[in-house]
């Protein structure tokens, strides 16, 4: 039976027990009045844990680590504050895995927190703005406490929240976590228009957020038929289907359809989707499947990086001695992109870093590696695009090489001296 209780009056000691690990929505489906009860209350629930993804607000501080225990799948976003001060566990693992490994109880989940829309005529509470992994949590927990935000769009997809499922409903009205876009200058743009190049007519994309996605995509008005099957959609999204050059009309399924795990934007972006049946959010095993991805032609996924070895392998987790990354989707749509009929795998990032003091284009990299160069396929930065598919290590690296920042193309071919000479 599902017991209404004011936001004010929520306590979680009554319902939390010590050694408990709860699950949240990510990103922008994270239900703030829950989290900041969580943190205000946590020196009297005897010691949780909590299983984190991204993060977005500013929710979570590392001295919150005193009653609570964090673990994570990375330092994404406003979480890479608490990889920093070395309180958040990594689990390194892919975004797809999440939802399986909950189901079976690897990654625990005795106290679900959800965020969800207010329900529709039929009774049915949508996720709202992600709907990745949070269906395992709530399949899972012994407790599953719902904030009902009246600000949460109602969203298609697959499956809904039944009222006989919250133990704890709390109703509140306040602004859904935003993530604003980035300005795109000039880097972005000759990213965008290397990568670009390589996305016709009829492709379905998938690809982050940030500017270098959203220089994409505005690189692509002249486009007919794109289509879009991605972890997460941003603003830009609204941009191309406003124009018809994203109607998903050439893809085998979903026609008509955008899919996605997550919302991750501003209100525009939340507005566009509310009861909009042109968008879908879907589990990630759906959005990051095998079998799923493995059944879209002319598939192009573009990822970011943090840096990309001469050899084509990336890391995307961490750079010197900070976390501040994940593996995400990356590998799954990596993979995905190289092997679709027609599709490609693109990984863009611009060629250098503090203020063109760091090469990002390296020799070799001390942090793990996200994607491995048996996956590589394209690699862009804003001096050209290095075509990596089916070629020997030396030519990869004389390639690489080929679109680094000038200033350091010298001294990246002496460190790779024994490998042009030798071949490997």
């Amino acid at each position: 039976m599902t017991v209404t209780v004011a936001a004010e009056a929520l306590d979680l000691k009554s319902l939390v027990k010590p050694g408990d690990q709860i699950i949240w929505g990510q990103a922008t489906g994270e239900p703030l009045t829950l989290t900041e009860a969580l943190v205000a209350q946590r020196a009297g629930l005897g010691g949780v844990s909590v299983f984190l993804g991204s993060g977005f607000s500013d929710t979570l501080q590392p001295e919150h680590a005193d009653h609570i225990r964090f673990r994570g799948m990375g330092g994404i976003g406003t979480h890479r504050r608490l990889a920093k001060r070395g309180v958040l566990e990594i689990v390194p693992c892919h975004v797809g895995q999440i939802g399986r490994y909950i189901d079976e109880g690897t990654i625990r989940c005795d106290v679900a927190f959800v965020q969800v829309s207010p329900a529709n005529a039929k009774g049915q509470h949508s996720y709202g703005v992600i709907n990745d992994y949070i269906q395992s949590a709530v399949r899972r927990a012994r407790v599953v406490v719902a904030e009902v935000n009246d600000q949460v769009p109602w969203t298609h997809g697959e499956g809904h929240l039944p009222r006989e499922r919250i133990d704890v409903l709390i109703e509140t009205s306040r602004p859904v976590v935003e993530v604003r876009s980035q300005p795109v200058g000039a880097v972005e743009r000759a990213i965008a228009g290397f990568a670009a190049a390589y996305i016709e007519d009829g492709t379905t994309l998938q690809m982050g957020i940030g500017a270098i996605p959203d220089a994409i995509l505005q690189c692509v008005g002249d486009r007919r038929d794109l289509g879009l099957h991605s972890g997460m959609v941003s603003d830009a999204v609204v941009d191309l289907v406003e124009r018809g050059v994203l109607t998903n009309a050439a893809k085998p399924f979903d026609q008509g359809v955008s899919v996605a795990g997550s919302l991750i934007g501003t209100k525009r972006l939340y507005t566009f989707a509310h009861l909009n049946p042109a968008i879908a959010l879907k589990p990630s095993n759906f959005t990051h499947g095998d079998a799923v991805l493995g059944c879209i032609p002319k598939l192009v996924a573009i990822n970011a990086a943090i840096e990309v070895d001469l050899t084509g392998q990336v890391n995307a987790e961490q750079v010197g001695g900070e976390y501040v990354g994940g593996v995400g989707g990356q590998a799954d749509y990596v993979r995905a992109g190289h092997r679709s009929p027609g599709g490609r795998s693109i990984i863009a990032l611009p060629a250098t870093a503090r203020g063109g003091s760091v090469s990002r284009i390296v020799h070799r990299f001390d942090g793990g590696v996200t994607s491995s160069r048996s996956d590589a396929d394209v690699v862009v930065t804003e001096f050209g695009a290095a075509d990596l598919r089916a070629q020997p290590l030396a030519e990869r690296a004389r390639r690489m090489i080929a679109i680094a920042h000038p200033d350091f193309r010298e001294a990246l071919e002496r460190t790779a001296h024994e490998l042009l000479r030798r071949g490997f």
